[in-house]
């Protein structure tokens, strides 16, 4: 501990946690000797407890650099926010807001109106409110609404979505009493109706955002449901998964629901995540009736699945780069979809000119971009890889994971790819030099 280099390392460390990892090292190194191995120097043994105590405080969340083409890729963290998201997050968390305060009246507020006229105004819905994630929503929704009585769901849309959580397990958690009408593939409107009871609650549609079904596929369109639910007067819910605010087929894919089209279909409730297409902090966004809305609020469990005051102001701040007419300028997942293929060769052949420079050969090919996250399941857009010229992709992709900050590559025909759609442009510099490091050491 009276070693110059031990005591800078006091000001770094607590006391405490140095001695107890100089301890460590000592036992390490008295069992390394006793099997026939030099003893290390003081310096050494300081070494190594500085290099212990890095990895053992090092925080287990870290950034990566995401070169999978994958935009909304689950694994890592789904959407990237926006930098006036960012911006608002660190300034609601630098100190005290006004999340539940009345700037007008003095007097105690609600934290859901941040979001509500935002979503209302893009959406056309009477009311919205926001909880932690669209798994919550739904729970919220059907426990609030339809607990103790039938929600009747076709049998094609029983999904299962990430970590094996299944609709009908939400909806079972939730009180609803599970009515299953149609058949796998194929489910008509006369099903519904000659479903429905004196003890039916809701018709819900729960959209396949993370799978498709071709072939002899049939089910009815939102408004036929609507149209027979509100007949009898009940409720139709719509769980649109993913859910957008923006025509995807605009973008080279196949056309996604939006939020805007589910309500103005008829839909009564309609639930949706806001990480994924609409690029956005993780949350469960509820929109729809007023007076169901209302309920909602209302209802105790909501307290439990209630968003904190950072996210509320990542999603405000999301939600005004709709407004303003920005998204795909502003917002990274909507940047990187709208990007076209000529940007991405052109930003594909300078990493390879920068490689081939440092004399790391790589080749520019053509491949395709994954939006991934549950959304648009299957569906790619084109773009340019980089692939420099390795003996062992698998090694390198392996080296690349233990850097800093680590780079996620993918390996397509036993050839390393980079795929410039995901990476951002302030990223490129610093991935560049960790690759040229990295295959230098194969």
């Amino acid at each position: 501990m009276q070693n110059e280099s031990t005591q800078a390392l006091v000001q770094i460390y607590s006391h405490d946690l140095l001695v107890r990892a100089l301890r460590q090292t000592l036992e390490t190194a008295r069992q390394a000797i006793l099997a026939g191995k030099p003893a290390p120097t003081p310096q050494e043994l300081v070494s190594r407890a500085a290099s212990s105590l890095e990895t053992q405080l090092r925080p287990t969340l870290r950034p990566v650099i995401n070169a999978t083409g994958v935009i909304l890729h689950t694994n890592l963290g789904r959407a990237i926010l926006s930098p006036a998201a960012r911006a608002t997050m660190n300034e609601t968390a630098r100190g005290y807001s006004n999340l539940e305060y009345d700037l007008e009246t003095g007097k105690r507020g609600s934290r859901y109106i941040h979001a509500q006229e935002l979503l209302c105004r893009l959406t056309g819905a009477e009311a919205a409110i926001v909880v932690n994630n669209n798994a919550g929503a739904v729970l919220l929704a059907l426990s609030a609404l339809t607990q103790g009585r039938e929600v009747i769901i076709s049998r094609g849309q029983l999904v299962e979505i990430g970590g094996g959580f299944r609709i009908p397990d939400v909806m079972r958690q939730s009180g609803a009493i599970l009515v299953e009408v149609g058949a796998t593939n194929r489910t008509h409107l006369h099903d519904y109706k000659n479903a429905i009871t004196e003890q039916t609650a809701m018709l819900l549609r729960a959209h396949r955002s993370n799978f498709r079904m071709t072939g002899f596929v049939t089910e009815p369109t939102l408004a036929e449901m609507a149209g027979l639910a509100h007949s009898r007067g009940l409720l139709v819910g719509d769980d649109l998964g993913s859910g957008t605010l923006l025509d995807t087929a605009a973008y080279g894919l196949p056309h996604e629901p939006t939020i805007q089209e589910s309500l103005a279909a008829g839909a009564d409730i309609v639930t949706c995540s806001g990480d994924k297409l609409l690029g956005g902090p993780q949350a469960g966004i509820i929109l729809g009736r007023a007076n169901l809305i209302t309920q909602l609020r209302r209802f105790p469990l909501t307290r439990a699945l209630r968003v904190d005051k950072t996210t509320l102001a990542a999603l405000q701040a999301t939600l005004l780069h709709y407004i303003k007419g920005q998204a795909t300028q502003e917002i990274p997942i909507w940047r990187m979809i709208a990007a076209s293929p000529e940007e991405l060769a052109v930003r594909a052949q300078t990493w390879s000119a920068h490689l081939a420079a440092a004399g790391l050969a790589a080749e520019v090919i053509a491949g395709h971009s994954t939006v991934g996250g549950g959304s648009l399941p299957g569906e790619t857009l084109p773009t340019w890889l980089v692939a420099p010229s390795v003996h062992s992709a698998d090694r390198l992709a392996q080296a690349l994971r233990a850097t800093d900050p680590p780079v996620i590559a993918r390996v397509e025909d036993d050839r390393l790819v980079l795929d410039p759609r995901t990476v951002q442009p302030e990223e490129e510099k610093i991935m560049l030099e960790i690759i040229l490091t990295a295959a230098g050491e194969q």
